[in-house]
């Protein structure tokens, strides 16, 4: 016993030892919770959030060509053109209207975290244009009830997801297609259902 009160006694740790780990300790617990205040500003936006800074919601945006180090959104193809629309169903019902004189074309929709909720494309469609209505179970009850002229024509996505974004792509085959592609993208409508 009086082996062990030695040895602790060549143990003895000088209070200026102790103080200078307890600050040290409390320094470090002042940085981690730093940190982990600051986290959220590091964080990139969601995607939804992302593609409203491209312009205002229900119309259709020309995204810049794809070149590297500069890309408006991942992982986008730089051998096609981008039109993007950004909207909210809580607002009513979507038409989405699109032509594409492209031997490729796609028109997604994708949820407010950037999953795909419908896509087609050229070969899944019959023809270059596109006329799609996207809206809720609750809203397609009540369209039901007053449908619009041409509903047989249009493409209808029923959906729980209130807010997304459609991705217009088409595919350039070579600068001589340019002109054409890009004005089918700036022609290309994400609207209100218009009220009859």
């Amino acid at each position: 016993m009086s082996e062990l009160l030695a040895k602790l006694k060549d143990i003895y740790i000088s209070p200026r030892w102790i103080l200078w780990g307890l600050a040290g300790f409390f320094l470090a617990g002042i940085v981690h919770v730093a940190v982990v205040l600051n986290v959220p500003s590091y964080v990139p936006h969601s995607p939804y959030e992302r593609v409203g800074e491209f312009g205002a919601d229900r119309s259709f945006q020309v995204l810049p060509p794809i070149l590297p180090r500069s890309e408006p959104l991942p992982d986008l193809d730089p051998s096609m053109r981008h039109a993007i629309c950004r909207y909210s169903l809580e607002d009513g019902p979507l038409i989405i209207s699109s032509h594409a004189p492209s031997p490729f074309w796609s028109l997604g929709l994708f949820n407010e975290k950037g999953q795909v909720a419908y896509s087609l494309n050229d070969k899944t469609s019959e023809g270059e244009a596109v006329h799609m209505l996207v809206l809720t179970p609750q809203q397609l009850s009540i369209l039901r009830e007053n449908p619009p002229e041409n509903l047989e024509e249009m493409i209808v996505v029923e959906t729980n997801e209130l807010k997304g974004f459609a991705l217009f792509r088409a595919f350039v085959p070579s600068n001589a297609h340019l002109p054409q592609i890009s004005e089918a993208l700036r022609a290309a409508t994400c609207a209100d259902l218009p009220v009859t």
